[in-house]
């Protein structure tokens, strides 16, 4: 069954979601940050996001395209402040229910540590398909400390829970910030690929080569702290160096075109109106379905 709460504001080009609807992008908030160390509130990140996407046209100049792809807003998973393993089986459960629709999962949060919730669903779905998937992690910070203040679920430990897990891969994107052990550990798995935002300013066409020859299934997780905070200042974790909007878009109109199994988007501390955090991560999914169609 579906945990969400009704009565709440839709993504902008978002449609009511029926009983025989079997393709498409189901849109899920999940307003979790109880174990965000510095700035808090990315769990109105949600909302922000959903006012954000009304200031977009439905036809997108940059990519000469029309936003028909079908899409529903199902409205926020419910979760239970400061239990993140009560929270973790709601977000599995949603999305367990997504995916036996037909449905490809776009959640919107929220901080980092529920991308457990999301990717361990798909795996419990399918073990061959996640075993075959790779995943695409944009993000200023590895999140691959072993635990982090004593939790090992923790918004700096996701991706290491994740890489537990086994998929076929993990390309990091975007990264400029982390503790000496995580890199270490990075370093030392081959299935775990990184490129700084460095490399990315200095040789994006040749980065973007190598992300095209991508042949298996893909799930993504946008952390929008990967973008400099000069562009997306509302952010649990900001980091300076970042990448640009532009970079983002030019990744995406490539990640676009691969069978993508679900797409985060994450940490957003944002509750004001018209915020450029807001705007820029409500692009992501915007640019996303309307290179769909």
């Amino acid at each position: 069954m579906f945990f969400y709460a009704d009565n709440m504001a839709k993504y902008a080009f978002s449609s009511q979601l029926t009983d025989d609807v079997d393709e498409g992008y189901a849109i899920m908030g999940i307003p979790f940050d109880s174990t965000t160390s510095y700035k808090s509130g990315a769990r109105y990140g949600p909302n922000a996001v959903r006012e954000a996407s009304y200031n977009f046209e439905v036809y997108n100049l940059r990519f000469d395209r029309q936003l028909t792809t079908p899409n529903y807003d199902i409205g926020d998973v419910q979760v239970n402040y400061g239990n993140y393993q009560q929270t973790n089986l709601m977000i599995k459960d949603t999305v367990r229910t997504v995916l036996e629709m037909g449905l490809t999962p776009i959640a919107i949060g929220g901080e980092h540590t529920i991308t457990n919730g999301v990717v361990g669903a798909i795996r419990d779905y399918d073990e061959d398909l996640f075993s075959d998937m790779t995943i695409i992690h944009f993000d200023a910070h590895f999140d691959m400390r072993d635990e982090y203040l004593g939790e090992k679920y923790s918004h700096a430990s996701v991706l290491r829970r994740i890489h537990e897990l086994n998929p076929k891969e993990i390309i990091q994107l975007g990264i400029r910030s982390a503790e000496y052990e995580e890199h270490e550990y990075v370093k030392q798995q081959e299935n775990i690929t990184y490129y700084t935002s460095y490399q990315i300013q200095d040789n994006k066409e040749e980065i973007l080569k190598q992300i095209k020859k991508i042949k298996s299934p893909i799930y993504i997780t946008v952390d929008i702290d990967v973008l400099d905070p000069a562009y997306a200042p509302s952010v649990g974790t900001p980091a300076s160096c970042g990448i640009t909007p532009r970079d983002l878009e030019d990744f995406m109109q490539v990640l676009s075109q691969k069978n993508t199994i679900g797409l985060y988007e994450v940490v957003l501390s944002s509750d004001t109106i018209g915020d450029s955090t807001s705007i820029n991560a409500a692009k992501v999914i915007y640019d996303y379905l309307c290179l769909q169609n």
